[in-house]
């Protein structure tokens, strides 16, 4: 199955006051929203901006996109789209594990292909994406739109890390998903699930000595500015979704679905060229603001405790989701697999 023939799965309590700011008439029915969990600048603002412009390129319909911030944090836009108060927004699945335990093999370590060409043609192409886990989300009154790989996750640390013993005693920030504290515990850290606003502070102020993100993450939101080194290990890369509210898009005419479904296919390219050297210019951005960081790419030898530790990673996934999360870690690996033969990788 092609991005282009994809199956599009149909799948609370909003605040008041941004129910009240976000209504909109019949008559307006065609003006969308669409909240980030990042900056307009940042790789889920880009790939809006282009869906925005495929949009209102291809009819009269528009898109207002919303920053990260603008309307709350990722739990907030969730459960606007969910409520009806807003048409789309990104959800990553660090955030969308609790509602939908599945979700969290995308945070597997040593799961996900470090080959960008392998990784863009099994999320365009993969049936466990586009047709089990996007079934997975009616429950949610969701659709799935569009999932895509924003970049390598690398560690930003204190100390220099090299091993998982480098990282005992460190409190490490990770998103709220059972699966990601289970990851660090494993790596040897003290896991923390925070909230991203508070991310910077906590580490300003010690509270904290880690947290991961992809590098042009660690770029924009400074986070170099409070650590003092960068490390490649090669574990993950992370992933976000596009998500429409289930009764909304259902409610759309076959035109105006296709026109979405095509929007997200445009933006899905252009977001994979986009990112083609996105993390060596931001790695160098942050050379440049501080000459002194300290950038570690972890050999495959220095890689495999790191591996190891993941296998239990992976037992874990299956004990807290259950058959349901084995089959969609095998659909997986049997698409990645199918992926690299297609590539030729």
């Amino acid at each position: 199955m092609t991005k282009l023939s994809r199956t599009f799965a149909t799948r609370t309590s909003a605040a008041a006051l941004a129910l009240g700011l976000l209504a909109v008439s019949t008559a307006e029915a065609a003006s969308w929203k669409f909240a980030l969990e990042e900056a307009i600048d940042e790789v889920q603002g880009v790939y809006a901006t282009q869906f925005k412009e495929y949009i209102e390129a291809n009819s009269d319909n528009s898109v207002a996109i919303f920053p990260f911030g603008t309307l709350g944090e990722s739990a907030d836009v969730t459960e606007l789209v969910q409520f009806g108060a807003i048409e789309f927004a990104n959800a990553s699945p660090g955030f969308m594990g609790s509602l939908i335990p599945e979700l969290q093999v995308f945070l597997l370590p040593y799961v996900l292909p470090e080959e960008p060409d392998v990784l863009a043609d099994f999320f365009a192409t993969s049936p466990t994406i586009n047709e089990t886990l996007a079934a997975m989300y009616e429950d949610q009154m969701l659709t799935l739109i569009d999932m895509y790989p924003e970049g390598e996750v690398v560690m930003t640390t204190k100390e220099p890390i090299k091993s998982p013993d480098d990282l005992s005693g460190v409190n490490f920030r990770v998103m709220t998903t059972p699966l990601l504290v289970e990851t660090y515990n494993a790596f040897g850290a003290t896991p923390t699930p925070l909230p991203w606003g508070e991310v910077y502070g906590a580490l300003q102020l010690n509270m904290i000595q880690g947290q991961e993100n992809p590098m042009f993450f660690v770029e924009s939101t400074k986070m170099y500015e409070v650590t003092d080194h960068i490390t490649y290990t090669g574990h993950n890369n992370f992933t976000t979704a596009v998500i429409a509210n289930g009764n909304f898009f259902n409610g759309l005419s076959e035109e105006d679905q296709e026109l979405v479904r095509s929007a997200a296919d445009a933006a899905f390219e252009h977001i994979i060229e986009y990112q083609q050297g996105l993390t060596e210019e931001s790695e160098a951005k942050i050379l440049e603001s501080r000459p002194d960081m300290g950038i570690t790419v972890l050999s495959d030898e220095e890689r495999e405790p790191f591996r190891q530790a993941a296998e239990r990673v992976r037992q874990s996934f299956i004990e807290m989701v259950g058959p349901s999360g084995a089959e969609v870690l095998e659909g997986f690996e049997a698409d990645i697999e199918a992926s690299r033969e297609r590539v030729g990788s």
